[in-house]
Order: C-alpha cells, then sequence, then structure tokens
C-alpha cells in the first residue's frame, strides 16, 4: 500500500491545508516510510506477547494518610497581605 500525491492533496483539502508541492512530496515519502514499516511490523510473529495498556509498569504511590495538627490561626494571617484580627481580607467581588 502507498499514499499518492492525489490522496495527500485529498487528506490535505480535508484538513483546509495549503501545501506546496514540496510539501507535498515530503509527506508523501514519509507516510509511505511509515506504511511500509507498519508492514514490516505486521510481518512479525507477537502471538505469545501479552497485550499491554502502557510500555512501563504503573504504580501509585499514596502518601500516608494521617492526621497532622492543624496551623495557629494566629500564623495562617500572619503573612496575609491584609487581614483584621480573626479574618482574611479580600475584594469586594459581589454588590
Amino acid at each position: 500500500m502507498s499514499v499518492s500525491k492525489e490522496e495527500v492533496h485529498y487528506v490535505a483539502g480535508l484538513a483546509k491545508l495549503h501545501l506546496s508541492e514540496e510539501e507535498v512530496d515530503i509527506l508523501s515519502r514519509d507516510m509511505n516510510s511509515i506504511l511500509s514499516y507498519m508492514e514490516l511490523l505486521n510481518k512479525l510473529d507477537t502471538s505469545d506477547v501479552e497485550p499491554l495498556e502502557h510500555v512501563i509498569t504503573l504504580g501509585t504511590e499514596y502518601r500516608k494518610d494521617a492526621a497532622q495538627k492543624a496551623l495557629d490561626h494566629e500564623k495562617a494571617l500572619q503573612n496575609a497581605p491584609d487581614a483584621d484580627s480573626d479574618f482574611f481580607r479580600v475584594p469586594k467581588v459581589i454588590e
């Protein structure tokens, strides 16, 4: 199977791409190269290869779900750009 220049023009038209003749030549050559490699891969015997979801084994790392001491009220407000004695002050967003 090979990709002709007309097919590249057709697909480019579907994608609304304007390609020069040089770009069409390059894309046609690249697509044909990919297809020839796929044909080579299709010749391989993969009957004893187990299907994979991912190439590498992925593991999920969890942190310990342990209770921690809460932040002091004063320490929480310490770096606030605008605060009164008990709360963070923010600009009014609803009128």
